[in-house]
């Protein structure tokens, strides 16, 4: 499981990325809310220390609720009933006063996984397999396989890609994917922020699934999926 901790101080975000890494976590650490922001999708679950450097802690739990499913616990330093209601409210998960009992952040932390995944296999969630070439998508259990062999994608990786193959016989727009993916809906007008997310993901598909032909880039347009003609098998000669 990836683990993302904000934390606006070194010295505590060490040495709690230091004891998840001894219970077999992966781990980031970053010291902003703009970090934060940035790298809400690519992790499974977000520690958020309310006391940031550069923006209000609820303000970012707040947006990071806006445009990421990505579970997240707050902490909070000031230990009032008010502080944990507010970031809760601002969209947490969970809410934690400093200091806290490690055994227990990792209890919360098992429960929240497990509401998480019970909710991305109800029956609201699309069901039946999409295959794409070598690649079997299933919508119901959100798992990635390709030539038989699972693939670990985020959630926004998997969403990205699942759209993608539902959408196979049409070129899809950046617009129409930050609406339908990250929905974002503010703007006609793709700004340069949103433009990045969206090559960052692509970009990170492309790595994960081997050949960059999985997912085709048209030129002024969008993005298709790619077909078992564009993707090679391994030791295939390329023209």
């Amino acid at each position: 499981m990836h683990v993302l901790i904000v934390e606006g101080q070194d010295s505590p975000a060490q040495a709690l990325a230091a004891r998840f890494e001894r219970h077999g976590y992966d781990v980031a650490t970053v010291s902003t809310g703009a970090a934060a922001l940035a790298r809400c999708d690519d992790t499974d679950i977000i520690l958020l220390n309310l006391e940031l450097p550069d923006l209000d802690g609820l303000e970012v739990c707040r947006r990071i609720h806006s445009i990421s499913d990505t579970p997240l616990i707050a902490f909070t330093d000031r230990g009032s009933d008010l502080d944990r209601v507010l970031g809760l409210q601002a969209g947490a998960d969970d809410c934690l006063d400093k200091p806290y009992e490690f055994r227990e952040l990792l209890a919360r932390i098992e429960a929240i996984m497990r509401r998480a995944r019970k909710a991305r296999s109800a029956p609201s969630t699309p069901v039946g397999a999409l295959t794409v070439g070598d690649i079997c998508i299933d919508g119901a259990s959100r798992e990635v396989r390709l030539r038989g062999k699972p693939v670990q994608l985020t959630r926004k990786e998997f969403d990205l890609l699942h759209y993608l193959a539902r959408h196979s016989d049409t070129v899809v727009s950046r617009r129409r994917l930050m609406s339908e993916i990250w929905d974002d809906t503010s703007s006609h007008a793709l700004g340069p922020r949103a433009s990045r997310t969206i090559d960052t993901h692509v970009s990170s598909l492309r790595s994960k699934l081997g050949h960059s032909g999985w997912i085709l880039t048209v030129r002024g347009v969008g993005f298709r999926i790619g077909h078992v003609y564009d993707c090679p098998r391994p030791n295939a000669e390329v023209s």
